[in-house]
This record gives structure tokens, sequence and C-alpha cells, in this order.
């Protein structure tokens, strides 16, 4: 079957993470999208992690399914050839400054249907990154456990990582718009307001406001349920988590400990069928697990929370993760062994979307920076020969 996004065309020109992983992601559905870097490579093309020879992991890991072409942006030739290939396409996803020769109002002059989605830091247009961001959410100060004077920042950038995937989204309805209506649209999202909306639609400032309360660090502890980590005899640690009656049932069966939950349920004045009194009592929950878990390896435990298909998973490191779990393999769909420029073959992965009737995806490698240059001038602007030569300055 043919990929669901062929035939869309998209200029993405952007830097780090938020507009580069959006352009991937419709490019691993099947548009052709190109992306346009300064001559020599944008901003982000020696993030690390590196290779002893100067190749961006990084930069490939974010890029992969586009095509590469260099321009001379700070030239009145290079930001033409841009625009052209902008108007080509119709469509432009970036986190630049929409200023200047790049202003959406400048480009539709010249394709009224044109769509723009343009990524910034605030609503009100002031640098961000994904750190900065998680500052002022006020989530570092629930990360570890107790009273914490110094906040921890999240490793994984989720603020800019659910940006460029809202971006993506916010395209494809733009451009469904654009089919129905003919018009063109331009679409601003702040990546500031992306972290807000996720707090706000989860609760965390209506808590405050309606219920005036704020939460406190918890841990690995799950808020308003049970759940949480042990510690296992062989020293290795597990996740438990428990959100339905079932799951409670099946933790009781795989620990039978359900006659000792059962007299502490009577002690307490509480229903551990219900999430609000597995929260109220999860000390003496876990005070009875704990031992439990101390007294038994993983593997014993695997054995026994798998039969009675508790919610649980075990704790691992990157290096297990990529070393020993068939999910990090070419046994998950997801994943294949990619060549890539520069670099060589590694476990690549696809689009995490799984479109009934069609085969494994085809997952493509990141370009070479700048590879493409030539032919998509060519092949989108008719450009050739000497026209080429001066534009690139060869």
């Amino acid at each position: 079957m043919t990929p669901v996004l062929t035939g869309l065309k998209v200029v993405e020109l952007s830097a780090f993470i938020a507009a580069p992983l959006g352009g991937m992601s419709l490019g691993q559905l099947g548009a052709d999208v190109v992306r346009i870097d300064q001559t020599g490579g944008g901003l982000d093309m020696q993030r690390w992690p590196v290779t002893e020879t100067g190749q961006s992991l990084y930069w490939q890991g974010l890029n992969k399914a586009k095509r590469s072409i260099f321009l001379d942006l700070r030239s009145p030739e290079g930001q033409a050839a841009a625009r052209d290939l902008i108007v080509d396409a119709g469509i432009l996803l970036t986190n630049r400054p929409a200023v200047g020769w790049l202003s959406y109002e400048e480009l539709r002059a010249r394709r009224p249907d044109l769509i723009m989605i343009a990524i910034r830091g605030t609503h009100d247009n002031r640098t961000a990154v994904d750190y900065t961001v998680q500052a002022r959410t006020g989530l570092p100060y629930l990360t570890g456990v107790g009273e914490s004077a110094a906040p921890v920042n999240h490793p994984l950038p989720l603020w800019d990582s659910l940006c460029g995937l809202t971006a993506a989204l916010g395209l494809l309805a733009a451009e469904r718009r654009r089919r129905e209506t003919g018009a063109g649209q331009l679409v601003e999202l702040s990546l500031e307001d992306v972290a807000l909306w996720l707090i706000g639609s989860l609760g965390y400032i209506a808590e405050l406001e309606v219920l005036e309360q704020e939460r406190a660090p918890i841990g690995n502890a799950v808020y308003g349920a049970f759940g949480r980590d042990f510690a296992t005899s062989d020293r290795k640690r597990v996740m438990v988590t428990v959100v339905t009656p079932r799951q409670w049932q099946g933790l009781c069966a795989a620990t039978q400990l359900g006659d000792a939950f059962g007299h502490l349920e009577q002690a307490l004045q509480a229903d551990f069928g219900t999430d609000a009194d597995r929260w109220r009592c999860r000390g003496a929950i876990a005070a009875l697990l704990e031992p439990w878990f101390a007294g038994r390896t993983l593997a014993e435990v695997r054995s026994l929370f798998d039969a009675h298909r508790v919610l649980w998973g075990p704790y691992q490191t990157l290096r297990e993760l990529v070393a020993d779990d068939p999910a990090c393999s070419e046994a998950n769909p997801l994943f294949a062994r990619i060549n890539h420029p520069g670099v060589g073959s590694y476990l690549t992965p696809g689009s995490p979307l799984r479109f009934a009737g069609t085969d494994a995806a085809d997952i493509q490698p990141s370009p070479t920076p700048g590879a493409d240059t030539r032919v998509v001038l060519a092949e989108r602007l008719g450009l050739s020969g000497n026209d080429l030569g001066r534009l690139l300055s060869e």
C-alpha cells in the first residue's frame, strides 16, 4: 500500500528538536519533507552525541525520511530560492522567526493557499527551550521523594517532543481544511503553551484552584492509585501498578496476600477495590508487599506476575534495554538495522503508527546533510547547469 502521506510536500526550516521531530513524523508516513539549512549545516548539525568522525547521532535521529539541502540563507539569492521551494510545496514547518523574507504575509502574497506552521518559545514570542519550560511548569519540584529543595528536570525533552507532534497534527488539520475550502492558514504554536495545555488537561491547575491542594514529591508512587517500585532479592527493582479491580485481584492472587490485605482493610476501614482507598492506604499496603518482593528473585516475580496478569514492569538500564529487551530489537516491527551515511548500520525506529493492510514500515535513513541540494533544486525549481552553479557558488 502507498504510504498514507504520499504526495504531501513540506519544506522544513528548523533546528533542534520540536520542528525536526514534526517533520520526521510526517516523512516517515510518506510525506516528501525537504529540510533547508544554511550552507555548511545548521545550529544542530554537531549536537551530541557525536561519533569520533564528528557525525551527529542526534541530527541523524531527528532527520530520517527527509531530503536535506543547503542554501546560503544570508544572501538574497539563497533566500529567494528558499521562498521558491516553499511556494512550490505550499507547506512550511519552521521554528525560525517568521519575519522579513520568511514572513507569512510575504510568502502568502505569492501563494494564497500557503500553510505555515510557526513554532515559537512562548505565546508572547519570547525565547524558550525545553529545559526552561520545564523549570517554569513547577513539575521539577515534584521529581524525587519527600521535601526537596533542589528541582530536578526530566532527562527526556518531553515538551519539545510533544510540541513537534502537535505541530504535525496542526499541519495535517490545516491541510485538510485547505482541501475542503482552498484556504491557507498560519498556525502558530508555542512550546510553553504545549506544556501548559497538558498540565491543565491532566488536572494540575484545577487541583490548585478548585481543591486548593498542591502536590508534593512522591517518588515512584502513582498519584491517586496504588503503584510504586519494589526491590527483589537479587537487587533488581520492579514497578507495580494497580488501576482496576481486576489488577488488584491479580496482585492478591500472585502474592497470596489476599487474606492479609482483607484483615488490613478491616483494620483501616477501607475498600481496596477502589483507587481512593488504595491510595490513602498505600503505605500499609506497601509494608505487606516489601518483604514478599525481598524474598523473591526477579525471575520468580516475573513468572508469578505474568501468570496472574499483574500490571508490572522491570527496571532496566538503557544498555539492558538495547542489549536484552526484545521490544528494542528487530523482533519489533518498529525497528530495522539501517545504514546511515558516515556512521554505518544501527538499530533505527520507523513510525510507531501501524495502518491496517500495510506491511512493515519502510524505514528510511537520515540523509547526508546537504546531499540532496542539486536534485531538489533541479526537480522543484527547474534549475540546472550555470544557474545551479551561480546559486551554490560553485
